[in-house]
């Protein structure tokens, strides 16, 4: 059923206690192109491929990598950070229902094979486990189930007709996309639909690249993750070389959305726990996998860390 007002959307609700200047930021800059900040992170993922090991020693069954690590990670952050999960449409910011991330995978490890996009809904206390084997069977079913999914039948529609057209639908997608008019369903099968947008270009061993933001649906920030390597890092204490495995992200941040200081608090949160998966919970849960790595367990009851600060706690 298509929504009457136009600010009300069936994937968000108006933010109606945002500041003047968060306000009008939709109006100076009018598309995620000319609102992107970039980011750049450099992180230490020894403790993280660790626990990789471990994970995948004690569940051969479920077999998991450093990006769905990143992945949790970024679940995470987005959890302690709400306020980037948001987004602007027809020049108003919303809070998104519900946190979703999108990836991308192969088909197949081979030149020219297709490109999958997933999309996929993380609940905040999803345990890691059940988080790897719920993607690993989406991504089993994307590559094995012979159905095409709801975007490519919808390209498909599309791509039949002239050009002058294909001007027209998209001309009328904009329109009702700026009136919040879309149906919920879709909305949810869209993959360009979602709290954040992950590619993992270091399982086909490449660095990390600097990705555009899509003006098409609401996803305002990108995260692109590059191959680990090792790499000579100097202590600030010592002044000694230590030799680290790092990984680099690279993220584009849509500005409307929230201001730098919360985002980099949000990405220092991020490197926090890809830094050091185990104090940050990700095997809590997982007695196996606490075992394989010969760390206690953990009294679930007891309570959990302090949080970092926020900007609010700073002031």
């Amino acid at each position: 059923m298509l929504r009457v007002f136009w600010w009300r959307r069936a994937d968000g609700d108006l933010v109606k206690d945002g500041t003047d200047l968060r306000r009008i930021m939709p109006y100076v800059m009018r598309s995620r192109t000319g609102a992107t900040v970039y980011f750049d992170q450099r992180i230490d993922v020894r403790n993280a491929e660790r626990f990789v090991r471990a994970f995948n020693e004690a569940h051969p069954e479920t077999r998991t990598t450093l990006f769905h690590v990143v992945m949790w990670a970024a679940r995470q952050g987005l959890t302690e950070f709400p306020a980037l999960n948001r987004f602007v449409a027809g020049g108003r910011l919303y809070q998104r229902a519900g946190l979703w991330i999108s990836y991308s995978a192969k088909q197949r490890m081979k030149r020219g094979a297709p490109l999958l996009v997933l999309k996929r809904r993380f609940e905040p206390d999803e345990s890691f486990a059940s988080m790897v084997t719920a993607m690993g069977t989406q991504l089993q079913s994307a590559k094995f189930g012979g159905a095409k999914s709801t975007v490519d039948s919808e390209l498909g529609i599309i791509l039949k007709l002239p050009g002058v057209l294909r001007r027209v639908v998209f001309a009328a997608y904009r329109a009702l996309e700026a009136l919040g008019a879309l149906p919920n369903a879709f909305i949810e099968n869209d993959p360009l639909y979602a709290s954040i947008f992950l590619t993992d270009l270091g399982s086909i061993g490449m660095d990390p690249a600097y990705h555009h933001l899509y003006e098409y649906g609401t996803i305002g920030i990108f995260g692109a993750v590059g191959r680990a390597r090792n790499e000579l890092v100097g202590d600030v204490n010592t002044g000694r070389l230590e030799k680290q495995r790092i990984a680099g992200i690279r993220w584009s941040f849509d500005e409307r959305v929230e201001d730098g200081l919360y985002a980099g608090y949000a990405l220092k949160h991020v490197k926090k726990l890809i830094e050091d998966p185990i104090a940050g919970g990700i095997a809590d849960d997982d007695p196996a996998t606490r075992a394989a790595l010969g760390v206690p367990d953990v009294d679930l009851t007891a309570g959990v860390a302090d949080p970092l600060p926020t900007p609010l706690d700073e002031r």
